[in-house]
């Protein structure tokens, strides 16, 4: 229905769409529907009965502050216990070099609000994180893409992207969402060397970095920066901006992330929080300083670990089971994702159609390529669901797979992707 408001919306809102996965979501309201569609953690893993006493304690012991207003910047506690973790990692940064915001999904707007103007090039990976491109669409951003493999961005692509003069570069290193994949090391340093040579400034989000199942764990692009930059064991260089978020070490239904950025940056970031939130909520904030400090948080990651890594394992048995043999997909060491490669003529919106008949749910791949390619491709989450169901699950959508695949189809699947 047309109201007076119709003809009233901002250019910007043309590029606005509805979250594929926001709307899948919805589904896993209906309990016979097994769903990989979404990144959610494990109930299972949540801390409650931490949370309770953390709850009562800062009730107890601080609660008209806990009620209040505060500071946009965010409880100085948490923030100087967030510098101390992520020391331990190499990233050397004190308290006021840290954001906290309402989700890491806010700091991606509000980097958005504060360096993207219309028409701008921001360069990202293929497929890239959704969230992202949600996020900077409404500031008529325009996309420079470089494609993946099974080590990350093809960085052998990157200087020509990089060319463009792109405002910044932003990349999910770790654990890829969507693609489950990670950046190599040599790529890592090579995307620096570059990234610097042609003074093009880099997001680092990092949400999944702890949820390592298998393998080494890897510096991050800002260590590396600033082992580049010679700044080894010296404050941070600010080249690098580092988003991470507590959503999946501890829970989403908190909307707690945070920016790791230069200082001037940080007090941009504050200006465009002051207009959208004020602050994020006081009383989250102290809450999840409660449960983490003194050692819980490794504790409990620790625990996340075995629990998703079973999940992991348990995918891939299924898929190796049940899928097609025609069907590719990822082999990520962490995280909350795989990504799976179909045949080229087939679409994964329509397979997801079939799918839901069989009460089986995903995301189709083109959600997450600015170009909208991708049509052969797909996002399982295996965090949510429990191996039984992770079995029950893979084995209906194996069905559906193969029964859309006939043989004459069967012998002629789509040129390699790049991904296993």
């Amino acid at each position: 229905m047309k109201t007076l408001w119709t003809k009233r919306y901002a250019q910007r809102t043309r590029r606005m769409q509805s979250s594929a996965v926001r709307e899948l979501l919805k589904l896993t309201e209906q309990p016979d529907v097994i769903s990989f569609a979404g990144g959610l953690p494990a109930p299972k893993v949540f801390p409650v009965k931490e949370f309770q006493e953390a709850c009562q304690k800062v009730l107890n012991e601080h609660g008209p502050k806990a009620l209040q207003y505060s500071t946009t910047e965010g409880y100085r506690p948490l923030r100087e216990m967030i510098a101390r973790h992520t020391a331990r990692y190499g990233i050397v940064v004190d308290a006021d070099h840290i954001l906290i915001t309402s989700g890491s999904q806010q700091a991606l707007d509000l980097i958005g609000k504060i360096f993207i103007n219309p028409g701008d090039h921001v360069l990202v990976e293929k497929p890239t994180y959704l969230g992202a491109l949600q996020a900077w669409n409404a500031y008529q951003v325009e996309y420079v893409a470089v494609g993946l493999d099974d080590d990350g961005m093809k960085t052998d692509e990157l200087e020509g992207a990089l060319r463009s003069g792109p405002k910044f570069l932003y990349a999910l290193p770790n654990f890829h969402n969507p693609a489950g994949v990670t950046l190599a090391l040599a790529r890592r340093q090579k995307l620096i060397v570059l990234a610097d040579h042609y003074g093009v400034p880099v997001i680092e989000d990092d949400p999944y970095g702890q949820l390592r199942y298998e393998g080494e764990h890897l510096p991050s692009l800002v260590v590396l920066d600033n082992h580049y930059q010679a700044h080894n064991g010296a404050p941070y260089s600010g080249n690098v901006i580092y988003l991470s978020t507590f959503s999946k070490t501890l829970a989403p239904g908190l909307r707690l992330g945070w920016v790791i950025a230069p200082k001037e940056i940080i007090q941009k970031l504050v200006q465009a929080k002051q207009g959208a939130d004020l602050h994020t909520s006081t009383f989250n904030q102290m809450v999840a300083y409660e449960v983490a400090r003194g050692g819980f948080l490794d504790k409990h990651v620790r625990y996340i670990r075995e629990v998703y890594h079973e999940r992991r394992d348990a995918m891939f048995h299924a898929l190796e089971r049940y899928f097609p043999e025609e069907v590719r997909w990822t082999h990520p060491q962490g995280g909350l994702f795989l990504w799976v490669v179909l045949p080229e003529h087939l679409d994964a919106a329509q397979v997801l159609q079939e799918a839901v008949k069989e009460r089986v749910a995903f995301v189709p791949g083109t959600a997450f390529y600015p170009d909208g390619a991708g049509q052969n491709t797909l996002r399982l989450n295996f965090s949510n669901a429990t191996p039984e169901k992770i079995e029950e699950g893979i084995k209906r959508l194996g069905r559906v797979l193969k029964s859309i695949l006939s043989p004459a189809t069967l012998s002629q699947a789509g040129a390699d992707s790049g991904f296993r």
